[in-house]
C-alpha cells in the first residue's frame, strides 16, 4: 500500500519540521520526519498535522552552525554533532546543483559505515526521505534528504573490532544466534561498544539481487523476532526491524554494486541492536491478530507512540499475520504519546 499524499500535506509538515534541529537534549531524535511520511505513505496524511500537535513539545530549534563543511574538510567533520546544522547546509546545497540520486550514490558508501550512530535513526530518516522522492520529487523532500544525510553525517559512528561467531543458514536463526552483551547497561553508544561477537550471516553474497533477497529476508526476521522479544526493550528493539528496512527502501535508488555492503552493514546493526537489549527469555508465541492491516494501523496512530508508528510501517511492508501481531506487541509494550 503506497499512497503518498499530493496535496502538500506532508510538504507543508517537512517545512513545518524544517524549522526544528535532528535531536533534542543533545541525544534524542526527532521522529517526528519519519512519522509523517509514514503516515502519508499509507494513506493517512489527514492525521499528519493532529499528530505533530502531539509530538510538537519534543521538538527543538534548529542547531546553530559552527562552521562550514567543505570538499576539503568533510572527513575531519563527520561524526561531529556539533556540525549538525553545518552538514545540512552542505546537502542543501549538493542537491540544488545536483540530481539527487547522483549525491546519495556519492555519499552512501561513505556514511553507511557509520549507520550505527544516532542509535541508527539517521540512516532510518533517510530511507524515510527516499521514499517520499521516489514517490514524487519537489522542494521540501529534497530538503528533507539533505536533512536526513547530514544528521548521518553529524552522527556518524563507525563499529570495529567484533569478532564473527558461526551464523544459521537463514536470518532467522542468525538473530537467535545472537549473545546478548556481558554488561546490558548504560544507552545505546555504552552497549554498542560491549558489542564483542556477533555471527556472521551472509557474509559471502556479492550479488546484488541475492542481497536484496537476503535484505528482504532480515526485515521479515528481525519485525517477527519483535513479536516475542520486544520486552528486552520496548522502544530500541524495535531499530533491529526498521533499521534494515529503511536500507532496503533504498536499495532501488543505488548503483546495484551497493547492494551487497547495504545488506551487510545493516546485518551488522539489526544484530548489534539483538544483542544489546535481548530479554532473558522469549514470550511465548503471539496469536495472530484478529484485525487487518488498515486496523493495525488505525491501532498504532491511536496509540500515537513514534515508534510504534514506524515499527508498524515496517510491519505493513512485511505484511504478513506475525508481523502484524508485532505491531500490536509494540503498542501493548509502549507508552502511548499523550500532550504536553
Amino acid at each position: 500500500m503506497d499512497t503518498h499524499d499530493t496535496t502538500g500535506t506532508l510538504e507543508e509538515a517537512l517545512e513545518r519540521l524544517h524549522a526544528s534541529g535532528p535531536e533534542r537534549l543533545g541525544r534524542l531524535t526527532n521522529h517526528a520526519p519519519m512519522v509523517v511520511e509514514a503516515l502519508t505513505a499509507h494513506g493517512r496524511s489527514g492525521a499528519a498535522h493532529r499528530w505533530l500537535d502531539l509530538y510538537r513539545h519534543k521538538l527543538e530549534d534548529f542547531p546553530a552552525p559552527f562552521a562550514p563543511v567543505t570538499d576539503a574538510d568533510w572527513r575531519e567533520a563527520l561524526g561531529d554533532p556539533r556540525r549538525a546544522a553545518d552538514w545540512i547546509a552542505h546537502f542543501t546545497r549538493a542537491l540544488t546543483e545536483r540530481p539527487w540520486r547522483d549525491v546519495l550514490a556519492e555519499w552512501w558508501p561513505r556514511l553507511l559505515p557509520g549507520m550505527y550512530g544516532g542509535s541508527t535513526h539517521p540512516v532510518i530518516r533517510v530511507g524515510h526521505a527516499v521514499r517520499a522522492l521516489e514517490a514524487g520529487e519537489n522542494a521540501p523532500r529534497l530538503a528533507e534528504l539533505a536533512h536526513g544525510l547530514g544528521y548521518w553525517a553529524a552522527r556518524h559512528r563507525p563499529v570495529s573490532g567484533i569478532a564473527s561467531l558461526p551464523g544459521a543458514p537463514d536470518a532467522a536463526r542468525s538473530l537467535d544466534a545472537v549473545p546478548p552483551i556481558d554488561d546490558p547497561r548504560g544507552g545505546f553508544t555504552d552497549r554498542l561498544t560491549a558489542v564483542r561477537r556477533l555471527p556472521l550471516w551472509a557474509g559471502d553474497v556479492t550479488d546484488p539481487d541475492t542481497a536484496r533477497a537476503r535484505l528482504t529476508e532480515l526485515v521479515r526476521a528481525a519485525t517477527h523476532r519483535y513479536a516475542t522479544h520486544g520486552h528486552g526493550e520496548a522502544t530500541m528493539l524495535v531499530h533491529a526491524a526498521t533499521a534494515p528496512n529503511a536500507v532496503l527502501r533504498t536499495l532501488a535508488s543505488l548503483p546495484r554494486e551497493l547492494w551487497a555492503p547495504s545488506l551487510h552493514a545493516a546485518w551488522t546493526a539489526s544484530a548489534a541492536v539483538t544483542a544489546m537489549y535481548a530479554p532473558a527469555e522469549p514470550v511465548a508465541a503471539v496469536p495472530a491478530p484478529d484485525r487487518t492491516a488498515e486496523e493495525v494501523l488505525e491501532t498504532a496512530l491511536a496509540h500515537g507512540d513514534e515508534h510504534v508508528i514506524k515499527l508498524t510501517d515496517t510491519a505493513l511492508d512485511v505484511g504478513d499475520e506475525r508481523a502484524l501481531a508485532a505491531a500490536l506487541r509494540a503498542v501493548e509494550l509502549s507508552e502511548p504519546l499523550v500532550p504536553n
